[in-house]
């Protein structure tokens, strides 16, 4: 699989939903993780990312205005005491933690789950996990051609990422009605910003300016373990 601009897939694609990216900066020294989401409704639109003591979570920017949170508010981001990073687009988020609290994988806890209930849409789960080694998985749950009877659930593992190099996987291939789930495996693609902030101004920028709501990155260094953080959201702009 060819190496790809992520910017260039992401300003060709009005509306991926939510994305994950997990991968390694070019110095090999940090795993580099990257969180967006994105909205068409006033609901989804409504919504801000905020650190929390092990990750980030969703939260109402007006709460007035806030109409059904079942799907829209979670924790995205977890961190578990032994040093794993859990990121996914929904409560799953919580499934994983704690199976690999228990003791298991996260496949064991994805097979409990299935896609979002948002038919005909059938939203697709998408979850990541970065070890401290900065080795990854990615996985979707998603329909099977929109048929709610058929649960699809892939699983890909990344044990030995090379440095300057990540995968990208999203929700939605494109806008549409209804919206079409990802196809095919992660892209790969470059990770090759300095810094994290310079990496979050570039997936921002690339981001439909309409559609896109929030965006969480991180560089975590895989000898000390010290983060770099970034969270930019629409609604707190300037």
């Amino acid at each position: 699989m060819s190496i790809q601009d992520l910017s260039a897939l992401l300003r060709a694609n009005s509306y991926p939903g939510r994305g994950i990216v997990l991968g390694r900066t070019a110095g090999g020294r940090q795993a580099a993780i990257a969180y967006f989401i994105m909205g068409r409704s006033e609901n989804s639109r409504n919504r801000v990312f905020e650190e929390t003591e092990d990750g980030i979570r969703t939260r109402a920017f007006d709460e007035g205005k806030m109409t059904d949170p079942s799907l829209i508010i979670y924790h995205p981001v977890r961190v578990l005491p032994n040093g794993l990073t859990v990121v996914t687009n929904g409560d799953q988020t919580d499934t994983i933690r704690d199976s690999l609290a228990q003791g298991h994988c996260y496949r064991h806890a994805l097979n409990t789950r299935t896609f979002e209930p948002d038919g005909p849409n059938y939203t697709p789960r998408i979850s990541g996990v970065v070890k401290p080694d900065g080795s990854y998985n990615l996985s979707i749950l998603k329909s099977l051609d929109g048929d709610p009877g058929c649960c699809c659930r892939y699983f890909y593992e990344y044990s030995a990422p090379a440095a300057g190099t990540g995968h990208l996987i999203h929700t939605y291939q494109g806008d549409g009605t209804p919206l079409p789930s990802f196809e095919g495996e992660p892209r790969r693609v470059a990770v090759t910003a300095p810094d994290a902030r310079t990496w979050a101004e570039e997936i921002w920028a690339a981001l439909d300016g309409e559609n896109k709501v929030s965006l969480f990155v991180r560089y975590l260094d895989l000898e000390t373990g010290v983060a770099d953080t970034v969270l930019i959201n629409k609604h707190q702009e300037g």
